[in-house]
């Protein structure tokens, strides 16, 4: 990429307060596990944290820090050492990166902010809306320290939702109140559980908007910026913190399509990406696309943490609603007609499919989806093999020609 197309690139203003939020997050649960001033709860990413931040429990996220593990590039060192104690380079590079970090005692908070290690949990609450992958992570930690596992088992591969589903769900986690009752030493109230949930869907509530103003043409930001600017949608969902950093990033994206600010200079092809970030990748990739004028615009990644089903009135159910009808959960002809759906907002005009080597449950172009996509969109798709935090799995030079070779497909189509 050229100086000038580099100095032209203007950032986020609101990535200096998602930095800020992000290390309060991980301050204040360092604080407590060193005090034991507050009780932690470790939680699956769609797990119920409005239950648990409605019961008093500070929520500690172990998929984010898998994430950051991928960003930092430390996660390649360190899944060996999972894979030593049994666990198979196949399964998920979150599972494997996170505990070879703490084998190894290694950790990306050290050196973003002096923290030695992730918090220990007084409880690990895990839902299997994603995969079983995060059940058997949960399980280790659970063996290893000796603390108390609970969770929820979700349907998948679902199609129309269906009332007995929400029901079981609801009711599976409305069991989980007795036990967390009796780790926090606390009664169960009912008020604080409903402000958790109303407040976590106000966040989903901005966070879809941030997101569709990618429907502008030029779009303010890319799902590179999105994947960064997630971060308190995932961490302090149920909190103030996250509802106040998400009114200053959409008034932010709304003053950038006002003023006409293009995230790719020069925006001639908007893309749509599909599946898990190569996190360790994350700037590569954006610096090639934006180089050849392609904005990512939609993802069903970024999406995934809409929860705008909550209803405070309705907690146990709205969050059944909710981890539920995650993109994740549903079948392959629901997953089509959600990406078409997309398609007739931000109008792109190609499509990248991630191959996620470790994450089948995320990867969606192992069944012929981006083939049947292509012909009903009319939109041509790329699939790119990678993984969520592996870089073995990912060849650099592979993917840097066949991005090229799509990018003219698409220059020749317009």
């Amino acid at each position: 990429m050229s100086e000038d197309r580099k100095a032209q690139r203007r950032t986020i203003e609101a990535t200096k307060a998602c930095r800020r939020l992000m290390e309060d997050h991980f301050r204040e649960l360092d604080e407590a596990a060193r005090t034991g001033s507050r009780k932690i709860a470790w939680c699956t990413s769609v797990g119920p944290a409005e239950l648990l931040r409605g019961m008093g429990f500070l929520v500690y996220f172990p998929e984010n820090h898998g994430a950051m593990l991928g960003a930092t590039r430390m996660a390649t060192e360190l899944i060996p050492y999972a894979n030593a104690i049994g666990y198979s380079p196949d399964i998920c590079s979150y599972l494997t990166a996170d505990i070879g970090s703490y084998l190894r005692k290694k950790t990306p908070l050290t050196r973003a902010y002096g923290i030695e290690s992730v918090p220990r949990p007084d409880v690990l609450v895990f839902n299997t809306n994603q995969c079983r992958d995060v059940q058997d992570w949960f399980a280790w930690y659970a063996r290893e320290l000796g603390v108390p596992l609970v969770g929820v088992h979700t349907h998948r591969d679902i199609g129309p939702i269906r009332s007995f589903q929400i029901k079981d769900i609801a009711k599976q986690i409305e069991e989980l109140v007795p036990l967390l009752e009796e780790i926090t030493g606390e009664r169960f109230d009912i008020d604080r559980l409903k402000e958790a949930v109303g407040l976590s869907r106000r966040t989903s509530e901005l966070w879809r908007a941030c997101l569709e103003s990618a429907a502008a043409v030029p779009s303010p930001w890319t799902f590179f910026d999105a994947t960064i600017l997630m971060g308190p949608a995932v961490v302090a969902r149920g909190t103030r913190e996250a509802v106040d950093f998400y009114e200053v990033l959409l008034a932010e994206l709304k003053e950038r399509i006002h003023q006409g600010i293009a995230a790719v200079e020069g925006e001639r092809h908007r893309l749509y990406w599909e599946g898990m970030p190569v996190w360790g990748k994350l700037r590569a990739l954006s610096e090639q696309l934006a180089e050849l004028g392609a904005c990512v615009v939609a993802s069903t990644y970024c999406n995934s943490w809409i929860f705008d089903q909550l209803d405070p009135e309705r907690p146990f159910e709205s969050m059944a609603q909710a981890y539920t009808e995650l993109f994740i959960v549903r079948d392959e002809a629901y997953k089509e007609e959600y990406i078409t759906r997309c398609h007739e907002l931000f109008r792109f005009d190609g499509m990248i499919f991630h191959d996620a080597k470790t994450c089948p449950n995320n990867s969606n172009n192992r069944y012929g989806m981006p083939e049947r996509l292509a012909r009903k969109l009319g939109v041509p798709a790329l699939t790119i093999n990678g993984d969520l935090n592996d870089l073995r799995c990912y060849s650099e030079e592979q993917t840097r020609t066949n991005i090229e070779a799509f990018i003219e497909q698409l220059d020749e189509g317009a």
